[in-house]
């Protein structure tokens, strides 16, 4: 499995036997995070918004679960019988999760008994004991009698005792024996990365301009991914996009939504508009003026949602209405910050997380969206802003009534995950 944000995660998982467990063997998964652990004295907003992120998460999977805090750690507890896959599916989408290790909790009652339940834990989910194996003992409570160091020794000798066929390869393991020193004793050797970042809800809200296209799904995904809670615009402009467009829109919002959870999505009615600026406007700076115009629009729904930014999915010299010199006239209208997460990103990078986040088979269907129907056969690439100004002014008879009849007319859809 792939990761996005778990230093070093993904290699180590690939080199790692898969377990052969059967689910119903677990009853607790342990939630790790990384960047929470460096708050300071905040860490218990972040770890209480994760809970709640995941409580959240996991209220439509088959299954009940009770989900905890302790000391540097979540765990997911459930109760009675549950879908194995589709929990770990769900926790693997959770911002904020850097590893999800379906884990064992037993009573301290001695290290003879440690000993026995790690021999139990391996014979039970490896049955081909033909592996290298290295154990990393963890001591959360110092009053354990015996060091980490002395834990791993000891541990490792009575798993070679039990399992000849094993050797330990401290360096590139097969199998990772994690034990965990806590009020109960932690037994693990499965770590499935999760998608890493913040929180959801611990980085405030933005508004997102969603289009059909590859990259502003991509846009979302990564802001969401540091904690921002994503409201989106879509400008629509039937009846040269269809209703195929649109809904195609919905659904890109929908596969974003099982990482960034609802969406509130508004559908602009952006025709009147375009055509205005079609008719009235030099033709080489349709592209500029039309998106300066959207930026006016989602900024007012932003404000209105109270939005502490617009995201875009622009990307630098991408296209012509991309370049640093149209940014800057995009820029110029807007009174609140325009985060553009794939700033730097080559096509192909940020294709390969639309791969991953499952948008780009969504992204690529032939169906038009609003700004396609009316680009200009030789679009300026370098806008002079005071130029732009002075087209603008040919829409001031009309601009007003068209923006708000726009902003009117938008039809607000709560979007929930697929």
């Amino acid at each position: 499995r792939d990761v996005l944000g778990s230093r070093g995660l993904g290699d180590v998982y690939k080199r790692q036997i898969k377990p052969e467990q059967e689910s119903y063997m677990y009853k607790t998964f342990l939630i790790k995070y990384a960047e929470i652990a460096i708050k300071g004295k905040n860490r218990y907003i972040f770890e209480d918004a994760l809970v709640k992120n995941i409580k959240y998460q996991l209220r439509n999977v088959d299954g009940s679960f009770e989900v905890r805090k302790e000391s540097g750690r979540v765990y997911v507890e459930t109760d009675g019988d549950y879908d194995y896959d589709e929990t770990v599916a769900t926790l693997s989408r959770i911002f904020g999760i850097v590893g999800i290790c379906p884990v064992e909790l037993h009573e301290d009652e001695g290290f003879d008994k440690l000993c026995e339940a790690v021999i139990e834990h391996i014979n039970h989910v490896y049955k081909d004991k033909s592996f290298t194996f290295k154990v990393n003992a963890r001591r959360a409570r110092k009053n354990y009698p015996m060091t980490s160091m002395e834990i791993n020794a000891a541990v490792g000798e009575k798993v070679l005792e039990a399992f000849p066929e094993t050797r330990v390869d401290v360096h590139n393991p097969q199998v990772m024996i994690n034990i965990e020193i806590r009020p109960m004793i932690n037994i693990y050797s499965e770590e499935i990365p999760g998608p890493g970042g913040m929180p959801l809800g611990t980085a405030g809200k933005a508004m997102l301009l969603l289009s059909g296209g590859i990259d502003s799904p991509v846009a979302g995904y990564m802001i969401a991914k540091r904690g921002v809670v994503i409201n989106a615009t879509y400008f629509h402009a039937p009846p040269y996009t269809s209703e195929r467009a649109k809904q195609k829109v919905v659904d890109l919002a929908k596969k974003v939504a099982r990482y960034s959870g609802r969406i509130k999505l508004h559908v602009v009615n952006f025709t009147d508009i375009q055509l205005a600026i079609y008719e009235k406007c030099p033709h080489d700076e349709l592209t500029i003026i039309m998106r300066r115009y959207m930026m006016k629009i989602a900024e007012h729904f932003a404000d209105e949602d109270k939005c502490l930014g617009l995201i875009t999915g622009e990307s630098i010299g991408q296209v012509a209405s991309q370049t640093m010199q149209s940014l800057a006239a995009t820029n110029e209208v807007c009174h609140m910050p325009v985060y553009r997460p794939l700033i730097a990103m080559d096509k192909n990078d940020i294709i390969d997380i639309s791969n991953k986040i499952d948008t780009y088979e969504t992204s690529i269907l032939p169906y038009e969206d609003c700004c396609t129907i009316f680009v200009a056969k030789h679009p300026v690439t370098k806008p002079n802003i005071n130029r732009i100004k002075k087209s603008e002014e040919r829409l001031n008879d009309v601009i007003d009534e068209l923006m708000k009849t726009a902003i009117d007319t938008t039809e607000v859809i709560m979007v929930d995950a697929e």
